[in-house]
């Protein structure tokens, strides 16, 4: 723990709005600086009275909690000056000042896919979200959703049994589990991808704060996916702060006489893509994710602690695809002999599926096309994912 951690855990109390956040970190140049400054520095910032008396007045109990948790296993913060601030969240206009995260932090780096929907889904929901999850969590997309009942826990169970990452965005503090039968999907979650949250230790889970939270899960995302909705729902909610944020929407169409696809089917009137198989969603996304590892300019998809960047040239292709050989492997494994970040690993094995040299398996790993014989692919298609 650093002076540092403790002066963002300052700014997150005083709940700065983006646009004054950016302001002061680029005039005083870091969180420190900013956190530090005198009552007439302060009153010369333009800021609210609310936010000047919460950094020079700070609530030190709660900073001590904070930091307590921080020191746990596996617990870190994301603020701006972190090398694991997702650069999606650059283009927002109403960014978090800091995440909690528990698990696995460079999971913010890979590229993600919202999947949302009904809390009370039909049993074809389920099952649409759990195997759209699984298949783009096996083509390289890190699952977000919320951890609610529904749609949201069979699209985290979907990525987790592709041997996959997933994030979930919490509506209520990082040290809660809600709703409670969730418990041990989201530990699992957390020692496999990331639970995150905004919210203080602590805070409980409100009505407010869902609708709150699902800018975040969209805005972590490049697209984002409703499988079943009805036309009052959160999830079209996410749909639209995803179009607001630039980021493309995709939705599932259902029978007319279901009213979980009513939502669905309003979307798609208004122009979200109506995808059939997660392969729709593999090729609208696929340049997307080459974009973003190619032109990422303020820093790599993957946290600097890694000595590796995002791949500029064809040598760290060459060398993955060397790491491959001729049986299938995850992505952990391709990771671990080339010497790439799991990040990276997973973005680039999406790039060469597009460009059909490899192939994804139901097994999470993934193979050379034409390099493995019929017989060993399959019984690798066949094969239980192990954790």
């Amino acid at each position: 723990m650093t002076d540092s951690d403790r002066a963002w855990f300052v700014l997150a109390k005083a709940r700065l709005d983006t646009a004054s956040l950016r302001s002061l970190l680029e005039q005083y140049g870091s969180a420190e600086r900013v956190a530090a400054l005198s009552g007439r520095e302060l009153k010369n910032s333009g800021l609210s009275d609310t936010a000047r008396k919460a950094i020079s007045n700070p609530d030190e109990e709660a900073i001590a909690k904070d930091l307590e948790w921080l020191s746990g296993s596996d617990n870190y913060t994301v603020h701006p000056e972190s090398e694991f601030w997702p650069d999606l969240f650059l283009e927002l206009t109403d960014a978090p000042t800091l995440l909690y995260l528990r698990g696995k932090p460079e999971t913010l780096h890979l590229p993600a896919l919202a999947i949302v929907g009904s809390r009370n889904p039909t049993r074809g929901g389920v099952l649409n979200a759990y195997e759209f999850a699984r298949h783009l969590a096996a083509s390289g997309f890190c699952i977000v959703s919320g951890l609610a009942q529904g749609i949201d826990t069979a699209a985290h169970k979907g990525a987790l049994d592709a041997n996959a990452r997933t994030v979930a965005v919490l509506g209520h503090g990082i040290d809660r589990v809600y709703p409670a039968a969730n418990h041990e999907l989201a530990h699992r979650i957390a020692a496999e991808g990331a639970l995150i949250s905004e919210y203080p230790l602590g805070t409980h889970p409100r009505k407010d704060h869902f609708p709150e939270r699902n800018r975040l899960i969209s805005g972590l995302s490049l697209g984002t996916l409703v499988v079943e909705a009805a036309k009052r729902s959160g999830s079209l909610i996410s749909a639209r702060l995803a179009a607001e944020q630039g980021r493309e929407v995709f939705a599932i169409p259902g029978s007319i006489h279901n009213a979980l696809s009513r939502g669905c089917h309003q979307l798609i009137r208004q122009g979200a893509k109506l995808v059939e198989s997660a392969d729709d969603i593999v090729g609208e996304l696929g340049p997307l994710v080459a974009h973003l590892m190619q032109n990422s300019g303020r820093r790599s998809l993957e946290p600097a602690a890694h000595a590796a960047t995002a791949p500029q040239h064809d040598a760290e292709y060459e060398k993955l695809l060397a790491a491959l050989g001729h049986d299938p492997a995850t992505v952990d494994e391709l990771a671990g002999q080339s010497g790439l970040t799991i990040g990276q690993v997973s973005s680039m094995l999406l790039i060469l599926e597009l460009e059909g040299q490899i192939e994804a398996l139901n097994s999470g790993q993934y193979a050379r096309i034409g390099s493995s014989s019929r017989h060993e692919r399959e019984r690798a298609r066949r094969a239980d994912v192990s954790f």
